[in-house]
């Protein structure tokens, strides 16, 4: 519905038709995410070129608009806080191509959580006051909320602000002051758990804070001056990079990478190639065991393939089972299971005998395709991962619950 909408206004904007899009996704979208953003972007009625990641977009306008990377290479921190998710990447830019080293990032923290305990704050003071608890009436909450996200906003500029709602409850007018340093108090839990991607993404770039160059901000809950000075303070006093803005610079990257997938790079826009990497380790659990076999590390180039092999565990084994996953985990129990598919028929043979080439295959988009063959029987089966509750099969295969 977002999506149509938005495709409504630009057609009104341009009045003209639109049916392609390039879709930005959080970095740290799991696959399903992302399938499920492609399925949305065809529902819409859209063409979907690309989905490419938001900090990755971000990048692109920072490098269109300070002329990064096209003489001297840079190496830059996206730092992307929205809403609902956080995004870290680190890039080098250089020779008009966005290299992508490392990402990281919490796809539940942002905006909206820093929201969530001004409103749990003005509820305990409503209840205090008036001895009424309004946690449970769902007008009064979303008045609140309104109210919270005003005052967070103003709290970027200014270092105190009230909140005030007439007949919040019963007739009750609320009202109360709420200064920076309680807003800083409240969130200072979530403000340093935004800093532990900043520092994973740098750790798998293996590379210091005293060589990256710049670091961009992008997303409006960056604009939150402590988070800034928490930044600031993980790269040692380094000014932070404000020159896009960060409410449309995602928007902005991504109608450049169209136009250039569009094939509409004229004087005013250089070509330029992306290179990305996929945020989770991708494996196969191995079989009568809950450990994944990760085939592609995080932070890999995509598009990749990968192969592994795998074998029998049984004495005239029939069939073979791979489960996919995607996590950090050596244990699937804590990954995210992506889909499964047997491969059958397997000719009787001793344990270990019967050998599988597993491949697997994520294209530009980040999506993923895996499939098995049968060495001695050159039999394939596989899947390409959809979104959690349409996982499309190929080749015949019939999949297990």
């Amino acid at each position: 519905m977002v999506l149509a909408k938005m495709r409504e206004i630009a057609e009104a904007y341009l009045n003209s038709t639109v049916k392609n899009a390039v879709i930005t996704v959080p970095a740290y979208f799991n696959d399903s995410q992302r399938q499920a953003t492609k399925h949305a972007g065809s529902i819409a009625g859209l063409n979907v070129m690309r989905i490419i990641n938001e900090p990755t977009a971000a990048a692109i306008a920072y490098g269109i608009d300070r002329k990064a990377g096209w003489y001297s290479k840079r190496n830059v921190m996206i730092f992307d806080l929205g809403g609902g998710t956080l995004d870290v990447s680190l890039l080098t830019i250089g020779d008009g191509v966005f290299q992508v080293k490392a990402t990281a990032g919490d796809t539940h923290l942002g905006g909206e959580d820093f929201d969530n305990k001004m409103v749990d704050f003005c509820v305990e003071q409503f209840k205090k006051k008036h001895n009424v608890d309004v946690s449970g009436n769902s007008r009064a909450l979303r008045r609140l909320r309104n109210a919270c996200e005003k005052a967070k906003r103003r709290l970027s500029f200014t270092s105190a602000t009230d909140i005030e709602i007439d007949c919040l409850y019963e007739g009750t007018d609320f009202y109360t002051t709420i200064t920076r340093a309680k807003f800083e108090q409240l969130n200072m839990d979530f403000f340093n758990k935004c800093m532990e991607p900043v520092k994973k993404c740098l750790k798998d770039a293996d590379m210091q804070v005293s060589s990256v160059h710049d670091v961009v901000l992008a997303g409006g809950s960056s604009r939150i001056p402590k988070v800034q000075q928490l930044l600031q303070d993980v790269f040692k006093g380094k000014q932070l990079c404000k020159s896009i803005n960060p409410d449309e610079a995602i928007a902005y990257g991504a109608a450049v990478q169209a136009a250039v997938l569009s094939g509409n790079v004229n004087g005013n826009l250089q070509d330029f190639s992306i290179l990305d990497v996929t945020p989770l380790s991708l494996g196969v659990r191995t079989e009568g065991k809950h450990v994944m076999k990760v085939v592609i590390p995080r932070n890999s180039r995509i598009p990749i393939k990968r192969n592994t092999t795998t074998v029998t565990l049984y004495d005239n084994q029939k069939s073979a089972w791979f489960p996919i996953y995607e996590g950090e985990s050596t244990n699937t129990k804590e990954n995210n299971f992506l889909g499964e598919f047997v491969l059958e028929g397997i000719p009787p043979a001793p344990k270990g005998a019967a050998e599988f080439d597993v491949c697997f295959s994520i294209d530009a988009n980040g999506i993923l395709s895996v499939s098995a063959e049968d060495k001695s029987t050159g039999q394939r089966k596989g899947i390409t991962i959809m979104s959690d509750k349409d996982i499309r099969n190929f080749e015949g295969i019939e999949l297990v619950n």
